[in-house]
């Protein structure tokens, strides 16, 4: 058996020796998460300030915002701080830890999500009892337990994760992995393989089947109703479909590239492609709900024509 321990840091090998361009990714990295944070925390804002936006629909989409300033805040601020470090050296309890942010981010998402459509599929389909149905508390306790669920699921396997013992302290990445880590251990990770593929299937199912089951319906009911209804189901469906399309191809970027030998592909694609579900669906969103809702244009107006006459 090979020599073990439990080490007490994880050295980041993906970053290269780029001279002065780590001034540039500096950069580069300070104005995406800025652009961020501004742009979700605004939409933030103008929801809970406008009484108008307090119904379903903005009360998931305001969750869906904070989520997306939890997961972008685990990696990006510890990007910019690395990318000027000579070493990557991270402490093993902050790689647990950015593990359990990224993780539950992941999963947040996508259960918010099905939140969002199973809300779509009752306004569409059921428009009179809509307000019945989905009540301020009923939308609380969804918002609750989607977040609960996450944190307890993901809790398992980082805890599973965590007993493994270890032969290296290697991750070839930019960021903490829980893939790459168990691949570290040189004890038995039958446990961990189990529970992994059980956390796919809770991961995947779980929300995949309201996202299917409401669609489904929403075709049905759009085939057999009028055109204005038609139009109607897009234009409040698009963007809900746009992100959940744009999350799914990241995450499944990051586990193909996760599972496969990709050393053929250039270093810098890897590392993009790592981080675009960590990045662009934190700054899609807010762009693609802002543009597309009329009522989300408006008050965003509003309130900067408020501050413009208050400042003047």
């Amino acid at each position: 058996m090979e020599n073990s321990t439990q080490f007490m840091s994880f050295v980041l090998s993906a970053y290269e020796n780029v001279g002065l361009l780590k001034y540039l990714y500096f950069t580069i990295i300070s104005v995406l998460y800025m652009a961020i944070v501004f742009a979700n925390t605004m939409l933030i804002v103008v929801i809970s300030m406008e009484r108008k936006l307090h119904k379903p629909m903005y009360l998931f989409l305001c969750s869906l915002l904070v989520n997306e300033l939890y997961g972008s805040t685990a990696v990006l601020p510890f990007l910019m701080v690395q990318v000027l470090s000579d070493t990557h050296v991270v402490p093993a309890h902050y790689c647990y830890l950015q593990i359990y942010v990224i993780y539950t981010y992941a999963s947040i998402e996508f259960c918010n999500l099905a939140a969002m459509a199973y809300d779509r599929y009752v306004c569409i389909c059921y428009p009179l009892q809509y307000h019945v149905i989905m009540t301020s508390n009923r939308v609380f306790m969804i918002i609750m337990l989607l977040w609960i669920y996450s944190f307890i699921k993901f809790s398992i396997t980082l805890s599973l994760s965590i007993s493994l013992t270890r032969c290296g302290n290697i991750l070839d990445k930019v960021f903490c992995d829980n893939y790459l880590l168990v691949k570290l251990s040189c004890s038995d990770t039958t446990v961990n393989n189990y529970y992994g593929l059980f956390g796919i299937v809770l991961s995947v199912a779980v929300p995949l089947v309201p996202i299917s089951f409401s669609y489904f319906k929403i075709l049905r009911i759009c085939l057999r109703s009028s055109k204005e209804t038609r139009q109607k189901a897009i234009s409040t469906c698009t963007p809900h479909l746009a992100s959940l399309i744009n999350f799914t191809f990241g995450c499944c970027f990051e586990i193909l590239q996760s599972r496969f030998d990709m050393t053929h592909v250039p270093a810098v694609l890897r590392i993009i492609i790592s981080l675009y579900f960590l990045v662009c669906q934190p700054l899609f969103n807010p762009v693609l709900y802002g543009l597309n809702l009329s009522i989300i244009r408006q008050q965003c107006k509003t309130l900067f024509l408020k501050k413009s006459a208050i400042q003047g």
